[in-house]
């Protein structure tokens, strides 16, 4: 039977944290939706401080942030962006059109079509997200998207050139400096300058992610998202020093952000929770990281691998770090995560920013039913049909005719009816 050394906030309190949230977007959603471009401006000076003649970029002004950027960190970005490139096409090469003859003249068939305009956000407010423009435009463009519309927000009261870099670098066709629930209304339903697109992706704060929650339906999103998770399962094959720096990592996305460690070994544990301490003293982002460790984060010790795996799986989280003797047993036998970082040379940051899979990842236990972003989300896998013979269409008919009576559809069976009179052969 597992023990909780350390417990996280109570479920009721975030949920009224969340509700406070929930009604503060709807209020910003509607103002952006009558008034348009006035309301989205009047929310980025209140927000961002942030109110320029225009809030898209010029080339020019887009090349004058590539080229303020030094030559390693533009070939860092082009790096990341190449390795992210490359993983989202060899999924995308997964990805089949199908078109098969199941019965003697009927033929059925899938194709993936992309979605016509995506728009991706990347937040950077309080630390200017690069990484997220690779995952978001990179992937987009490699499902093939027409256009791919960026909103992010100033960094410092300008625009943060290197997420103009990389949007640019990244293929983006339209690159505006807008950040918040303004920059993704304004994107899904349009304003009087910037045209609503199809699919807003891209992870961002408590409101961009209820933002998206209520905009979704009338357009997509990639996925519902809350504050960074992660959870680091550990036996004794590994220490505290990396245990709490693996936590620590991702608590300082923010003070939300829940960071459990799942272990067998009680020694473990509370070593890791004294090193998370000393850490603590020392880390730059402590802001972030500490409440979020003393309101959100866990310590549970399990009685055994399996009763660990159990737990991970209903927790769900969306990064999984595994560092035990038995890596690939959790590999199989684990089904909720967002992610697995398997083993102690890799870690979440590999995953957040360069190794070339996609941290856009599903979170507040979403894992149980969808995994993150990656190119098939940008595609629409639709169908097809075709009777190409009389007998065919005759065959099909007859059942479907039968079908529509049991459900009493007297249209529908019309519809096969008239297919069976017109071609039985005479």
């Amino acid at each position: 039977m597992a023990t909780w050394l350390k417990k996280a906030k109570p479920q009721e309190a975030r949920r009224k944290d969340q509700e406070k949230v929930r009604r503060i977007v709807e209020e910003l959603i509607a103002d952006v939706e009558q008034r348009g471009d006035t309301a989205v401006r009047e929310m980025s000076e209140r927000f961002d401080q942030w109110s320029p003649e225009n809030f898209r970029l010029t080339e020019e002004k887009i090349r004058q942030c590539i080229d303020g950027l030094d030559e390693q960190a533009l070939n860092d970005i082009k790096f990341a962006q190449e390795q992210i490139r490359n993983f989202a096409q060899i999924q995308k090469d997964a990805l089949q059109d199908v078109e098969t003859e199941t019965l003697p003249g009927v033929i059925l068939g899938h194709k993936n079509i992309p979605v016509n305009s995506v728009g991706c956000y990347v937040p950077g407010g309080k630390y200017p997200m690069v990484a997220s423009a690779h995952m978001s435009v990179v992937t987009a463009k490699v499902a093939c998207v027409p256009k791919i519309v960026t909103c992010a927000p100033p960094f410092e009261g300008k625009p943060a050139p290197a997420i103009v870099a990389a949007q640019a670098l990244a293929g983006a066709n339209e690159i505006y400096v807008i950040g918040g629930v303004q920059a993704v209304t304004a994107m899904a339903l349009g304003t009087e300058s910037i045209q609503p697109v199809d699919m807003l992706v891209g992870p961002g704060n408590a409101y961009v992610a209820e933002a998206k929650r209520q905009l979704y339906g009338r357009v997509g999103i990639d996925l519902f998202a809350g504050p960074t998770e992660t959870l680091v399962i550990a036996d004794d094959t590994v220490d505290g020093e990396m245990c709490a720096t693996d936590l620590l990592g991702q608590a300082e996305h923010g003070p939300t952000s829940p960071a459990i460690l799942l272990t067998n070994s009680e020694k473990l544990a509370r070593e890791t929770m004294d090193e998370v301490e000393r850490q603590l003293e020392i880390l730059p982002t402590r802001a972030n990281a500490e409440p979020a460790w003393r309101n959100y984060g866990q310590v549970i010790v399990a009685a055994s691998y399996q009763e660990m795996r159990e737990i991970a799986d209903e927790i769900a989280s969306e990064h999984v770090q595994v560092m035990t003797d038995r890596d690939d047993w959790f590999l199989s036998e684990m089904t909720n995560y967002g992610a697995l970082f398997l083993g102690p040379r890799t870690n979440v940051s590999y995953g957040d920013k360069v190794i070339g899979t996609n941290h856009t990842l599903p979170t507040l236990q979403s894992a149980r039913y969808t995994g993150g972003l990656w190119v098939g989300k940008f595609l629409k896998t639709c169908t097809y049909q075709k009777v190409l013979t009389d007998e065919a269409s005759v065959k099909v008919g007859e059942y479907c005719s039968r079908l529509c009576a049991l459900e009493n559809f007297s249209g529908h069976k019309e519809q096969a009816d008239l297919r069976v009179r017109r071609y039985t052969q005479q």
